[in-house]
């Protein structure tokens, strides 16, 4: 009996469909539940299931399309799992290079670790009709659903960018690349770089990151050479201009407000290793303990400090700052491509409770900046609400604010700089540098 337990857990189907069904029935997200289900895959296993839990999310609407067409019913909330399975097998038979027999015997045998036995014979019969009526070829005549973007998210995008949705929305569904740091505490980037060509790493740079590496095909990041010794981070190249556009001076003190997990106060640190003060301050305390870990490994120090960026009363200790880094929290819809999960847990609603939380954040850390100070305001967004509006709105109402125009066509009524997603390899993000006089 234990052997046959054994082996279900070990059914790499049903196991990605548990984590669907965890993120889209359950709420969680993949950083939850993926990992749980990794754990007991070697490591060909455990990237498949990132693979291909992935992929079912970045092709959701159109999957979700298909199964509507070819299950006459939705099955009940006990086997609701199945649905899931359904179609992950839609996504192996149109978007992957497994065989047709594979997809579907794998998936039919997935229904008993998912105590759903009884629907072995529904998930053959909707897979062999998919294949028969060649249903990957039919796409429907909908932008919406091919461009695998929830309703709510594909209207707001349409509404921002009525002349570039459509590149945004292809590169949000291209899987991101991985972006190297180069810890210049420990090594630069031309003698990090000498390092990959001798292991036969490809790689390319970019000008704008002096300090970036793009790899140009995934692998396990601690193989990379010079992991343990903390000779490089993993960091995409738009959250790595956060700290060059802070531009940290020697002595000064310095505050990285929502600063988890610490990529960011790294690299302010390796800048400017003779500031006089690094502040990382976060509200979660597991979130502060990944700091902790990347500043070890980093072979750095930073004053942590766990607390609501909203009320600063309850941890500041009444000294000002020279500089702040406010990488606030947001929808996260510039990193989709890195994280799908996100579009299917964030709602249109949530975008209304993250600006005004976002406008109480700014108004609250701003008193901490010293006169002649320099804010710089981050998201890792894409929406005009959460950015050029919000920095906009901040300028009207604070009179000791001013805009620093670091970008070009930097002006009060469109602040900042917006990178999209896949932007010289980059991720969505935005930068608003600010002044206090």
């Amino acid at each position: 009996m234990s052997s046959t337990k054994s082996r279900y857990q070990q059914n790499l189907r049903a196991d990605a469909a548990r984590v669907l069904f965890q993120i889209l029935e359950q709420g969680m997200s993949a950083r939850e539940c993926l990992p749980n289900a990794q754990q007991d895959h070697n490591e060909k296993d455990k990237a498949w299931l990132q693979e291909m839990t992935y992929g079912v999310l970045r092709q959701l609407p159109l999957l979700q399309h298909w199964l509507r067409l070819l299950l006459d019913k939705p099955l009940k909330k006990n086997v609701k799992v199945v649905e899931h399975l359904i179609m992950l097998g839609f996504y192996q038979l149109a978007f992957s290079r497994v065989s047709t027999h594979a997809a579907v015997s794998e998936c039919v045998n997935a229904c008993a670790p998912l105590n759903a036995i009884a629907t072995k014979g529904l998930v053959n019969a909707v897979l062999r009709n998919f294949i028969r009526q060649e249903m990957a070829n039919q796409l429907p005549d909908n932008e919406q659903i091919l461009s695998g973007q929830p309703k709510w998210l594909y209207k707001k995008l349409l509404s921002a960018y009525p002349e570039k949705h459509t590149p945004i929305l292809d590169a949000m569904q291209v899987k991101a690349p991985i972006w190297l740091r180069v810890n210049q505490k420990q090594k630069s980037t031309d003698e990090y770089c000498r390092l990959l060509d001798e292991s036969d790493i490809l790689y390319e740079r970019q000008d704008e990151q002096p300090q970036g590496i793009i790899l140009l095909k995934g692998c396990d990041i601690t193989t990379l050479p010079g992991y343990d010794e903390g000779w490089f981070a993993v960091q995409d190249g738009a959250a790595q201009l956060a700290a060059s556009l802070l531009n940290s001076q020697p002595n000064e003190r310095i505050l990285d407000c929502c600063a988890a997990p610490g990529g960011k106060t790294c690299h302010i640190l390796e800048l400017e290793p003779d500031i006089a003060c690094c502040v990382a301050m976060d509200i979660d305390p597991s979130r502060l303990q990944r700091i902790e870990q990347n500043l070890t490994r980093l072979g750095h120090q930073a004053s942590l400090i766990c607390g609501d960026a909203s009320e600063p009363s309850a941890w500041w200790d009444g000294e000002q700052f020279d500089r702040i880094l406010l990488d606030a929290p947001c929808s996260a819809t510039g990193i989709i491509r890195r994280h799908p999960d996100i579009k299917w847990l964030r709602k249109s609603s949530d975008i209304d409770t993250l600006v005004t939380l976002q406008a109480k954040i700014i108004d609250a850390i701003w008193p901490l900046l010293k006169p002649g100070g320099t804010m710089l305001y981050a998201t890792c967004s894409i929406l005009p609400a959460e950015n050029q509006l919000q920095i906009s709105a901040f300028l009207e109402r604070t009179a000791d604010a001013a805009l620093d125009p670091e970008f070009n066509n930097d002006a009060i009524d469109k602040p900042g700089r917006q990178i999209l997603p896949g932007e010289k390899h980059m991720d969505g993000f935005y930068y608003a540098r600010l002044l206090k006089s």
